[in-house]
């Protein structure tokens, strides 16, 4: 294990923004994660997890120890006429294993192809796209506890997997991915449940053509961070009570929506960003992509300072048009690698 000073972390997160680091190391395996975790503890710095980037708002100066994941490998654990089992490092990259995912015949992870950041991130925040969400294939989540100072093997069924959500996010600083077993089909069951895609799929509803229409749908609505730097979709989708959707659809009839199994109603946040006027508008070096509006681009040299005040305006315009506050996805933090509130 290596430790630099005065990392400039500016190409480690896909928003692009100057974010100087003073500590920084790359580990590629646990003895590397105890090592920096022990270093972290003797200069009493808080320790950042740095894994695709796609998810994160950084300051400019962080006083902190950023712990760069490179878990690499893929291990496949059992394989029988209906399931694989395989075991992911957490520092592969996600699109790269989906695609592989299908060369090998394994089903279930095509609807998530083209989703940026590397497989360690996918189960913290639940990542999900076109109707699936990564949880429903993970089978356990092997981490090292920060709290414990072990290593430890979490089952799905206590990652506690929701919208957008798991364990990882309600505490987070007690765990670092290590690596991530999947149980994935060997029979194709696709998932066509969004209309365009549907359309897109057609009569060659195959798992291969389903993957490719994914990221083609993707590369015609989503920038390339390389071009627009972007964490993605920037809002969640609110979910909101029947009631309040009735509210809302007597006046707005053509929202799009999503009913949930337990009564309650997804509302698009892309949608709601459109009607208030911000598709393709521009706060000075930040707005909402003028091809999806979920989207926000650094289009400059924008700082953090920039990206908050064009976001607060959208969640401000949004408010006032439906009165829905739109709650941000990626993980804000301060000047002391810890994450902070949105709302604060």
């Amino acid at each position: 294990m290596q430790i630099q000073n005065q990392v400039q972390l500016k190409p480690f997160n896909t928003l692009s923004l100057d974010a100087t680091v003073s500590h920084y190391t790359k580990v590629g395996n646990i003895q590397d994660i105890e090592a920096a975790l022990e270093f972290a503890e003797q200069h009493q710095l808080n320790v950042l997890v740095l894994s695709g980037g796609s998810n994160m708002l950084l300051p400019q100066q962080i006083n902190a120890l950023v712990i760069h994941l490179d878990i690499q490998g893929i291990e496949v654990l059992s394989n029988d006429d209906d399931f694989v089992r395989v075991k992911v490092g957490a520092g592969q990259v996600w699109h790269d294993f989906v695609l592989y995912s299908t060369e090998q015949n394994w089903f279930g992870l095509q609807n998530l192809a083209l989703i940026p950041g590397l497989v360690g991130a996918s189960p913290v925040q639940n990542i999900g796209a076109y109707g699936v969400e990564v949880g429903e294939f993970i089978e356990s989540v092997q981490v090292y506890d920060r709290k414990l100072k072990q290593t430890q093997t979490i089952l799905a069924a206590d990652c506690h997997f929701a919208y957008r959500h798991s364990i990882f996010k309600d505490d987070p600083n007690r765990y670092i991915i290590t690596h991530v077993t999947f149980k994935l089909l060997k029979q194709p069951h696709l998932k066509l449940n969004y209309g365009d895609l549907k359309q897109a799929v057609g009569d060659n509803q195959t798992a291969e053509n389903l993957q490719n229409q994914v990221i083609h749908i993707r590369q015609s609505k989503l920038p390339d961070p390389k071009e627009y730097p972007n964490v993605g979709s920037f809002f969640k989708n609110p979910v909101i009570k029947p009631q309040e959707f009735e509210r809302l659809v007597t006046q707005f009839s053509t929202i799009p929506h999503y009913p949930q199994a337990n009564g309650n109603v997804k509302i698009a946040a892309g949608w709601l960003i459109d009607q208030a006027g911000w598709k393709g508008k521009q706060l000075d070096m930040v707005g909402m992509f003028h091809k999806q509006a979920l989207v926000l681009v650094n289009y400059a040299n924008a700082s953090l300072a920039d990206v908050r005040k064009t976001y607060q305006a959208v969640q401000h315009d949004v408010d006032q048009l439906f009165h829905i506050m739109l709650e941000p996805e990626p993980v804000l933090y301060n000047s002391l690698g810890l994450i902070e509130n949105h709302t604060e």
